[in-house]
């Protein structure tokens, strides 16, 4: 099997019911939670659903946006899935103006936080629900906006200050938090309102402009669920003039036609999907997937690394995919996200 677009679509709607419960089981747990927060007294300690009534399940705040974000995603490509019902009431139990100002004003207190992966997926869930033409959609980016309009404020402001981008396989990633955010810039630019689009293209340039020879080879470190190789090549593919993509490239990771490094290119083992950290390496195989099927489609009709990339991207999803839903917690509470991300 080719692993094109069709290919993807049709496994996709397949699992797309699944994918949808799970997400919606995720969001509505409250419990286990892991905060992140830098508590500044002893009156800050409260509990997170006092602080974040609009995202307060799947196990952290991150993890319950970007799974509030696959169910919108799903919704917008299967309307009649058997619980598109219950999940748009929960969006419109949790999308409400109220509640969003109450996460706004907990991010107006702790700007730093989930900075950047967290407001990357903010910013994807707001330009998913703003580019929806349905009347639902409308009503929930309109009470999203104004969290998304305050998260895009602080990366502009921060983006200047990072003179040395993080590669790393965990939340901090740089150039993934930045991708994630690209797609909302860009519906600001359409809107005359091009300064973060501008921005991010400018930060990359010089946090990754002359990257050459990259050490692909020794990923991946053992909670990883990101590739820091494939997330700053993906960014890079959307930012690049397309003429000037395949050169960038073939710098960067100038082994691909041959599947070379080998590291990156076969899949993670995961020895224990029970365990947070070396779960993360179900996502990594997701995420690798999307990595590859991303560069794959920027690469010119003809050029060799096409196929190779696919092969592998190939590969990683059918180690990862079985493990998206029915799993361990560890797993189930974000994995649909990204299966969601690759696949449609």
């Amino acid at each position: 099997m080719v692993f094109d677009e069709r290919a993807r679509t049709t496994i996709l709607a397949e699992r797309a019911e699944g994918y949808l419960r799970a997400a919606l089981g995720c969001v509505t747990k409250e419990y286990p939670h892991h905060p992140w927060f830098t508590a500044t007294g002893p009156e800050s300690y409260r509990t997170h659903r006092e602080y974040h009534p609009a995202f307060y399940g799947s196990f952290d705040w991150h993890s319950c946006v970007e799974m509030h974000w696959a169910i919108v995603r799903l919704l917008r490509r299967f309307p009649d899935l058997p619980s598109a019902g219950d999940a748009r009431r929960t969006l419109d139990a949790r999308l409400t103006p109220g509640h969003l100002e109450t996460e706004v004003a907990f991010f107006r207190s702790n700007p730093g936080f989930e900075r950047p992966y967290g407001w990357g997926w903010l910013l994807t869930l707001h330009h998913e629900l703003a580019t929806w033409d349905a009347a639902d959609g409308g009503r929930w980016a309109a009470a999203v906006a104004p969290l998304a309009d305050l998260l895009a404020s602080h990366l502009l402001d921060w983006m200047p200050k990072l003179t040395y981008p993080q590669r790393t396989g965990l939340h901090p990633n740089t150039a993934f938090g930045v991708s994630r955010a690209l797609d909302h810039a860009g519906w600001r630019a359409d809107r005359g309102d091009g300064a973060l689009r501008d921005a991010i293209a400018l930060a990359a340039d010089q946090w990754f402009g002359r990257d050459a020879d990259y050490p692909a080879h020794y990923e991946p470190s053992g909670a990883d669920f990101l590739s820091p190789a494939l997330c700053e090549a993906e960014l890079m593919a959307r930012l690049l003039p397309p003429d000037a993509f395949p050169g960038w490239l073939g710098r960067f990771l100038p082994g691909i036609a041959a599947g070379s490094p080998a590291a990156l290119f076969h899949p993670a083992t995961v020895s224990d999907s029970t365990d947070g950290q070396i779960a993360h390496l179900h996502g990594l195989n997701l995420s690798r997937a999307w990595g590859f099927v991303r560069l794959a489609g920027h690469l010119p009709a003809g050029d060799a690394r096409a196929d190779p990339l696919l092969a592998a991207a190939e590969r990683h999803a059918a180690a990862a995919l079985p493990h998206v839903v029915g799993g361990d917690y560890m797993t189930e509470h974000w994995l649909a996200a990204y299966a969601t991300l690759l696949l449609g």
